[in-house]
């Protein structure tokens, strides 16, 4: 890339990760379709592993105090296994296909989510187990789950510094096992590694102002603006996904 694409390319991967933090469910699901405009499919996915796991550990610092325990387990553990599978399998599966079914899919509920604002979700563990499986699988397969993930705990109306910290744990545990994955898969190149330090950089430096932000942010407020991120990103993708990535 150029200078001027490369400029771009941190300066939207910034934006990502400050986007990501306020909306609670982690930058890859807008670093994706950035950097796609830059890199091929395979070098996406990637670096977006790597680029995550700078953000995760970012957030889990300046978050820590936040994390449920319980919520960690019953959402974590399934998100890791079915990351994995779905970093394995992501080779394999017509990639397309399977964005456009989540951008349907988050499209719908974040809209019904928005129009009945009073209505919550349990927590219970079958809820949670399965968030977990479909956000993680999607991780795997298209590089991005975190919008799954954040709807469910949007759902459970949970409070923010949770949300954050906890979507992060379950992200970090993700990330090592999709990376694995991706590794295995052959789609970590070694040209793109030397973007690696500076997207630490703009990883830290985007929790830090997201942090900010979530700090002038009221509870309703935060879980509105979660559920829209989630239905822009759905539209996004829908879109991204009908025109051939």
């Amino acid at each position: 890339m150029g200078w001027e694409r490369t400029l771009a390319f941190f300066a939207l991967a910034l934006l990502a990760e400050v986007a990501g933090t306020v909306g609670g469910f982690g930058s890859s699901v807008f670093f994706v379709p950035v950097a796609s405009l830059f890199l091929d499919f395979e070098s996406v996915l990637g670096l977006t592993a790597l680029f995550h796991l700078a953000s995760n550990i970012s957030k889990l610092g300046l978050f820590r105090g936040g994390i449920d325990r319980g919520l960690l387990l019953r959402l974590g553990v399934p998100s890791v296994v079915f990351a994995l599978l779905g970093g394995l399998a992501s080779a394999a599966v017509p990639v397309r296909a399977l964005q456009l079914v989540l951008a349907v899919f988050l499209v719908v509920l974040a809209g019904w989510w928005l129009l009945n604002p009073t209505h919550r979700l349990a927590p219970t563990p079958r809820m949670a187990i399965g968030a977990g499986a479909l956000s993680g699988g999607m991780a795997g397969l298209v590089g991005t789950g975190g919008a799954v993930r954040g709807l469910a705990l949007a759902a459970f109306a949970l409070p923010k510094e949770v949300f954050v910290a906890t979507s992060a744990a379950i992200d970090l545990g993700i990330d090592l096992a999709r990376a694995g994955a991706y590794f295995a898969n052959g789609f970590v190149h070694v040209h793109d590694l030397v973007y690696l330090p500076m997207l630490a950089v703009v990883a830290i430096a985007g929790t830090w102002l997201g942090r900010l932000l979530l700090q002038r942010v009221s509870q309703e407020r935060f879980r509105q603006i979660a559920l829209w991120l989630v239905l822009g990103i759905g539209l996004v993708t829908f879109v991204q996904a009908w025109r051939g990535g």
